[in-house]
């Protein structure tokens, strides 16, 4: 079988993630080489096996794998038909280098709510607008990633905080159009990021990306019924462009921007 090669990668604008690539690979083998920054690694189809610190291991469906910074690995096919690889390459404030020993000696994570979640941060990466929902679940898989390389146990509880969630709802009420990143809230708010997300989700059952598209959503119902056109809309409301309002209206709405927008009377 001829040696297949797909890639795509680009720097997405969420802060500590300096590029994602996503690749498959049917004979291709990387040899011996090392980056500066974190490579948090899932494998969707076949699997891949390399050495690291002069130890084998490999990566089959149900884990996440974590290669720290500064040392030296390869990578290679473990099937016959190859890997297909999702890679988000970390740089040190997301993950300190105090963390590099422990992703030595335990590189591959089984764990499948941080396997889910890694998914999930991809998909909130490739659409360009969603930053706030990809970083939002990029602290949460950081938190869960510091937690496996201390071998914490005792994760204690998360207590309410529901004076934390209004705040963070009155700052995303007053930028609904520009809206705000997960690390200014955090520094305007004086919290942890992780502990902003979950403060918020406890208080509202939604997340805070989830309940800043709802707001603007509604805003872009009432100039829909008023006759202004999708394109018109997503450039006020504060979407990317149209397609970013169309996914997240039809989402929310039942029905494309255009279709609701005939429907007025």
């Amino acid at each position: 079988m001829a040696d297949q090669q797909e890639v795509s990668a680009w720097r997405p604008h969420v802060p500590g993630v300096v590029e994602v690539f996503h690749a498959h690979f049917t004979e291709y083998a990387y040899p011996m080489h090392v980056h500066d920054a974190w490579t948090l690694l899932i494998v969707d189809d076949g699997a891949v096996r390399y050495d690291l610190d002069r130890h084998e291991h490999g990566t089959p469906l149900d884990t996440v794998s974590l290669l720290p910074p500064h040392v030296a690995h390869n990578g290679s096919p473990a099937t016959p038909d190859g890997f297909r690889k999702r890679v988000v390459y970390l740089d040190s404030s997301r993950l300190g280098e105090d963390l590099i020993g422990a992703a030595v000696d335990t590189p591959d994570l089984r764990d499948p709510l941080l396997r889910q979640r890694v998914g999930r941060l991809h998909s909130a990466l490739a659409r360009p607008g969603d930053e706030l929902e990809a970083e939002s679940r990029l602290t949460l898989v950081g938190e869960r990633l510091r937690d496996h390389l201390r071998r914490r146990t005792d994760v204690p509880s998360h207590r309410p905080d529901p004076v934390l969630a209004r705040r963070l709802r009155e700052l995303l009420d007053a930028r609904v159009v520009d809206g705000v990143r997960l690390e200014e809230a955090a520094r305007l708010l004086q919290a942890h990021p992780a502990h902003l997300v979950r403060a918020f989700s406890g208080a509202y059952g939604i997340a805070p990306h989830q309940y800043l598209m709802s707001r603007r959503v509604g805003r872009a119902r009432r100039l829909l019924l008023e006759g202004h056109a999708p394109g018109e809309v997503a450039a006020v409301t504060g979407f990317f462009d149209q397609a970013h309002l169309t996914r997240h209206f039809k989402k929310l709405v039942g029905v494309t921007p255009g279709r609701y927008r005939l429907s007025a009377r």
